[in-house]
């Protein structure tokens, strides 16, 4: 049985702990409104972009004269994966859920024979995956020295992606992320972005009819390379959201379970300390008795 003296250090250990997760509480709480505020306005700029290229393939007839970023290489041996996590922990479940979406998808692929490539953007999904992949992964990226997620970063990558598919290296390309919903869910998320594939939704969607100058295969060929950064920075900012969001949860279970650790930890030190009071009291009553 533990001391009276390990007893106290005990509370004011958890007691100090609990203070540092609840700050950490607060601290996510302030970057969660700004963070859900800039993934919110990200989607609609996303969104149409997707619906504008979509419009703009289905007038194109000829998929040979097609942009390769549109339609892809044409094979499938090679699968580019992106798995975007953040670079810090203390945030539950949120790297874990991206890593078992990508992991699924990474058996499947090696599974059916195809050859797999990984890159990491966030220095905890190349922890994980390291283990078990260590050879797949060809790059790793991280944005820990950026304060807030911006365009650049995200551009980034996208040129990486651009350069490796304009030389060949992968046919098929898909980011992992999670999307935001509420400070409790988070959804992780697995996008193909070459080629470009549509949901039945956004096919519904760009069934509209325009009349486009220059002709559709030239905007495309400008167009494209922006979408694939636009969908990375998209992605960023929903795991931005989603991390922050985690992390508040996170965080206020810890400060929670805390609060109920100090609460037993003190009954146990006030039942020791009685013990010890009634134990001097016994043997000074049976010591005055033997007199």
């Amino acid at each position: 049985m533990a001391s009276l003296d390990d007893l106290k250090k005990r509370i004011s250990s958890v007691k100090s702990t609990q203070k540092i997760t609840k700050a950490m509480k607060m601290v996510a709480a302030s970057k969660l409104r700004r963070a859900q505020e800039n993934a919110e306005k990200g989607r609609p700029y996303s969104d149409k972009m997707n619906n504008i290229i979509l419009n703009l393939s289905n007038n194109i007839t000829d998929d040979e004269n097609s942009p390769k970023l549109l339609v892809g290489s044409g094979e499938d041996k090679v699968h580019l994966c992106i798995v975007m996590t953040s670079d810090r922990g203390l945030c539950g479940g949120f790297n874990t859920n991206i890593i078992k979406k990508a992991k699924l998808y990474f058996q499947k692929v090696l599974e059916e024979g195809k050859i797999l490539k990984i890159i990491t953007v966030g220095s905890k999904g190349y922890d994980q995956l390291k283990r078990a992949y260590k050879e797949n992964i060809i790059e790793k990226i991280s944005f820990k020295e950026s304060k807030y997620v911006n365009y650049f970063d995200a551009d980034k990558v996208g040129k990486i992606i651009i350069d490796k598919f304009e030389k060949k290296e992968f046919d098929v390309c898909a980011i992992f992320y999670n999307q935001f919903k509420n400070v409790i869910t988070q959804i992780p998320q697995e996008q193909k972005i070459i080629p470009l594939k549509a949901s039945e939704s956004e096919r519904s969607s760009s069934e509209d009819n325009y009349e486009f100058e220059p002709e559709e295969d030239e905007i495309l060929s400008n167009l494209l390379p922006k979408n694939i950064s636009t969908q990375i920075f998209k992605a960023m900012l929903e795991n931005s959201a989603s991390e922050q969001g985690s992390r508040m949860s996170a965080m206020d279970n810890a400060t929670r379970n805390a609060g109920e650790m100090v609460d037993k930890l003190t009954i146990q030190y006030n039942r020791s300390r009685q013990a010890a009071i009634t134990k001097e009291l016994i043997e000074i009553i049976s010591g005055a008795e033997s007199l």
